[in-house]
């Protein structure tokens, strides 16, 4: 048995009302269809992307009591840091010594100093011959910073200050990214994995209230190996 559906009666108002209803959805479709797309959004500027700075110019390679540190120069960005550096660890460029109050001449200014201040998970400093914290070459000279270069890496090699544009001889060798330093000293090279190891050895030796090391740590000589030419044999331990 089929089953029954009961008789549909229209009521005419009704009727008119549907035609009604879908002749305007009709037209509704038909204006949707045809309307021009929507213009795009004027696309938002960029925001700034950091330019990647990478080490140039020579190598210094600082043989310590603990092991070698090898870290490139950033001369591009520091020359005048740079030079400071290979002036003094050279010795062509006169200081003046903190103990005599002497001008010298033609002497090597690091080779023999002590890394006089090293904090585990932070950094290792060194560069006074005093072994104070106190000493310097008898000048200053002033920051150089470049905004694509910061303390985001570990073994970023870096002057000492005791405030803006006071550079001299004191500098330190990161062993974690420190970003509260960032554009407050002047970055001037970057230190291989290897050297960071050994920047954690010597960041963790015994230390008295002061952070100085109750052993001395020696930077035994600093060698700079420029472009062309090779890496020293590191020295019998």
């Amino acid at each position: 048995m089929k089953p029954a559906f009961g008789k549909l009666t229209f009521v005419p108002a009704l009727a008119a009302a549907m035609l009604a209803s879908a002749a305007l959805a009709a037209l509704s479709q038909q204006s949707t269809q045809s309307a021009p797309p929507a213009a795009p959004a004027p696309a938002l500027p960029d925001a700034p992307v950091a330019t990647a700075v990478f080490p140039n110019g020579p190598t210094v390679v600082m043989d310590t009591s603990m092991g070698r540190i090898t870290c490139q120069f950033f001369q591009k960005q520091a020359p005048n840091a740079v030079a400071n550096f290979i002036g003094l660890a050279e010795g062509t460029k006169d200081w003046t010594d903190p103990a005599t109050n002497k001008v010298v001449h033609h002497k090597r200014y690091f080779d023999g100093t002590t890394f006089h201040r090293v904090i585990p998970e932070f950094m290792i400093q060194g560069g006074d011959p005093t072994g104070t914290g106190r000493g310097n070459p008898g000048y200053v000279f002033d920051d150089e910073f470049d905004p694509n270069l910061n303390f985001d890496v570990p073994g970023r090699l870096a002057m000492a200050n005791s405030g803006p544009n006071t550079n001299a001889s004191q500098f330190f060798v990161t062993e974690a990214p420190v970003d509260s330093l960032n554009q407050h000293y002047t970055i001037f090279g970057q230190c291989d994995d290897s050297s960071v190891a050994v920047v954690k050895t010597i960041a963790r030796v015994e230390r008295d209230g002061n952070d100085k090391p109750l052993t001395p740590v020696i930077l035994q000589k600093v060698t700079i190996v420029r472009e062309g030419e090779r890496i020293p044999t590191p020295p019998a331990p």
